[in-house]
């Protein structure tokens, strides 16, 4: 297992980091947004862009091609990933009532990887832990996979604190 650290630099900017190292970023334009975007390593770039009419959909774009798509569902968060012409599914779950743990789930029930978050009510942030499986080493796009789930609880979360 492979542990990923994504810090909050400043409500709108998250680092993810692999052993101490920046490997890429997830920027929003202004704080409560639901576009945002990845800049990777290579500084190649990719937008998260919501759609329809409540936004019900986020969409993960290289340039006009769609990579991967998430939505909010009665279960959790649905991932749709294209790789190579195939797509996959999986869910985003979260997991316990008091606890702040996400679980990624394939369609097998087989676990990818699980994400917990952590508030520092100090510096009054959200940073998150990712430990991610041996399965997981194999995707391609890794970063961007990552910082769209990252994004993906993040919208839950604000949908959820507007709803009450």
């Amino acid at each position: 297992m492979k542990q990923y650290n994504v810090i909050s630099e400043n409500y709108r900017n998250f680092n993810l980091k692999f052993q101490d190292l920046s490997i890429a970023e997830l920027i929003y334009p202004n704080w409560f947004s639901f576009k945002a975007e990845i800049k990777l390593a290579d500084h190649s770039k990719l937008s998260l862009e919501p759609i329809g009419f409540w936004d019900a959909k986020i969409e993960l774009k290289s340039g006009e091609e769609v990579i991967m798509n998430f939505k909010l569902g009665w279960k959790g968060i649905m991932i749709n990933v294209k790789s190579e012409g195939a797509e996959e599914s999986y869910l985003l779950k979260h997991k316990g009532l008091l606890n702040s743990r996400y679980v990624l789930i394939d369609t097998s029930e087989q676990e990818i990887l699980a994400v917990k978050s952590d508030f520092n009510w100090s510096k009054f942030k959200l940073d998150y832990v990712i430990e991610t499986s041996e399965k997981f080493d194999h995707y391609k796009m890794k970063e961007a996979f990552l910082l769209t789930i990252i994004h993906a609880i993040n919208y839950q979360m604000a949908m959820m604190s507007a709803s009450t």
